[in-house]
């Protein structure tokens, strides 16, 4: 099994030298956040990833999650990992400080959150969707179910799900038939079955607060009649004291091909007693706070993924000794040389590398957006809220498609010994493979790229993201990488503006290429930013690091990029001209 060591050299890197954190912080006023406080929740969220739940990552695969008497038993040592979790405050970080939060910037936190995710996958979900459902909570419910709720679910005490999915009703919500009915007190009774609930029920916390999408009467069709509840799994008096249980229940969990550990269930609600975050059917845009997080979340979730096997697939290369070089022999002191001397077993790490360190360039930018976002002035706000929007489909999208792809090269590094489940390399394939599929599929995501960020928008959103990378570029000391970084940003920015005039259906045709052509480009700018950076670090192995991995991607991770803008023009008739029956052998 791969052992996870949290790359702390590469994030203060990052965040200190490319990013400039503490000047980021003063801009924001916040001065007392600095980069001794940076370095110490690196370290500490790195000891807890690595020593307490990282050793449980593949006996929690063997084990899985199982339902028994109607109750979720995760495996051995999850429950007591997260007692640990939240009694140091790690729940609570980005946590509002008016419901005893935090309230660290998302600089702080995403890295931590990185860490988690790579140790230990299936453990970290629940704290993610937790995460996202206090942002929900904070930001469009009442303040009495603030009151009643965020401090619990802030401080970890209980766990928070997104319950939209429905047997017939995944990604098109305006099929969804859950239903609730005033009850005429306040609260309504919510009544239907979801379905992929991660975290419907565990034996962690002794409440789960479920929010959940449903339907009230006489509400308008489609997805404009869609309202949000939050409905207990144990209701509470009016001293917020649990009273007795909700009227809701597991009915299964899923059997999957990855994230055992995890329990993703199917929750019935009869009559659930719940009450309304947000307007009357108003709840789509109410769950959008969460949903929109939790996208964020999974793209990290694909750079951790993609973390762990790159580091798994190095270990083991430098220690498989088989064949000699090419170039001659290496260790003449072997009876073989070890693979890390081969050309192509090259060719797949620095792919992993390249392509994970410029996925971690770009989600710890986007969290300094977040950053502004929250505490900035409004014009400033606005303008990151329209960049977060812009690269949130392609950090999902692009980085969970990366995470199949590399995690895919890790067991290749291993040749067949990755195969075999006692290596790990494996359980990082199947537990990848969710990532490209919930919270909207990859290729919803490459659609609401196109469709609704870029076209909808009228540019918009793309003009502040080419302010944001413009900005970055003539900070480039570089003469040769800023030439390159500027010829690449503005051949995106106009290839962007050219798409804007085609069809609907053309438009939908190239989605997906542009997606991967828009993260190969940005990347490719991050890259040389970073490594012109790195020029001036004090740190050896970064700054000569930095250049080479740079080189490899402008060389050969760049090039990718073509492929898919050759196809961004090409009309979608011929994705049409096959009929339905003429996909059958007849």
């Amino acid at each position: 099994m791969p052992q996870y060591t949290a790359p702390i050299k590469d994030m203060q890197f990052l965040l200190h030298e490319w990013l400039k954190l503490s000047e980021h912080y003063k801009t924001l006023g916040l001065e007392d956040f600095d980069q001794d406080l940076v370095n110490e929740i690196l370290n500490q969220g790195a000891k807890f990833a690595e020593e307490v739940i990282a050793p449980l990552n593949r006996s929690g695969d063997e084990q899985s999650s199982k339902l028994v008497d109607k109750k979720v038993i995760t495996p051995d040592g999850f429950a007591d990992a997260y007692k640990d979790y939240i009694a140091n405050g790690w729940n609570a970080m980005l946590g509002n400080a008016d419901y005893d939060g935090q309230d660290l910037p998302n600089s702080m936190a995403i890295p931590v959150h990185e860490m988690l995710s790579s140790a230990n996958f299936s453990w970290r979900l629940i704290s993610v969707l937790t995460e996202s459902a206090i942002l929900a909570v904070d930001k469009h419910g009442s303040d009495n179910l603030k009151a009643q709720y965020l401090p619990k679910l802030i401080s970890g005490e209980w766990t928070g799900t997104m319950n939209l999915t429905e047997p017939h009703a995944g990604s098109d919500l305006s099929l969804l038939t859950s239903k609730a009915k005033d009850n005429g007190d306040g609260s309504y009774a919510v009544t239907g079955s979801k379905i992929f609930i991660s975290g419907g029920d565990q034996d962690w916390t002794d409440n789960i607060v479920h929010l959940v999408l449903a339907r009230l009467p006489n509400a308008p069709a489609g997805v404009k009649g869609i309202s949000l509840f939050l409905v207990p799994k144990m209701l509470l008096d009016d001293a917020g004291k649990i009273t007795q249980a909700n009227t809701l229940s597991v009915g299964s969990i899923e059997k999957k091909m990855g994230l055992k550990a995890c329990p993703t269930c199917v929750m019935n609600f009869d009559d659930a007693k719940g009450w309304i975050i947000g307007e009357e059917n108003k709840g789509l845009a109410c769950m959008f706070t969460m949903m929109n997080d939790a996208r964020f979340q999974v793209g990290l979730q694909g750079l951790s993924i993609s973390e762990a096997s790159f580091q798994g697939a190095l270990a083991y290369a430098r220690d498989r000794l088989q064949s000699r070089s090419p170039q001659g022999i290496q260790q003449a002191d072997k009876k073989a040389d070890s693979i890390m001397h081969q050309p192509d077993v090259r060719r797949m790490l620095l792919t992993q590398k390249s392509l994970t360190e410029g996925a971690r360039a770009l989600s710890l930018l986007y969290a300094t957006q977040m950053d502004i976002e929250k505490y900035a002035e409004p014009p400033r706000a606005h303008k990151a809220k329209q960049v977060i929007e812009f690269l949130t489909p392609i950090c999902k999208g692009f980085m969970t498609d990366m995470s199949e792809e590399l995690s895919n090269l890790g067991i290749q590094v291993f040749g067949g010994h990755g195969y075999i489940r006692e290596w790990g390399m494996e359980q990082l394939v199947r537990d990848s493979r969710i990532t490209q599929l919930y919270e909207g599929t990859n290729g919803i995501q490459a659609v609401d790229l196109i469709n609704r960020k870029l076209v909808r928008d009228n540019g918009h959103m793309l003009a502040s993201t080419y302010e944001l990378f413009s900005t970055m570029v003539g900070n480039i000391g570089n003469a040769e990488y800023k030439t390159q970084a500027h010829d690449l940003l503005n051949e995106w920015n106009e290839t962007s503006k050219q798409l804007m005039t085609l069809n609907a259906l053309d438009l939908s045709g190239a989605a997906y290429d542009y997606m991967h052509y828009s993260s190969y480009c940005l990347i490719g700018v991050l890259w040389l930013s970073m490594a012109d950076t790195a020029e001036h670090s004090d740190n050896d192995t970064i700054r000569k690091g930095k250049a080479n991995t740079c080189a490899f991607y402008m060389k050969r991770m760049l090039p990718r990029k073509n492929g898919f803008k050759e196809n961004l023009f090409n009309d979608a008739e011929d994705l049409m001209a096959v009929t339905d029956m003429e996909f059958d052998y007849q």
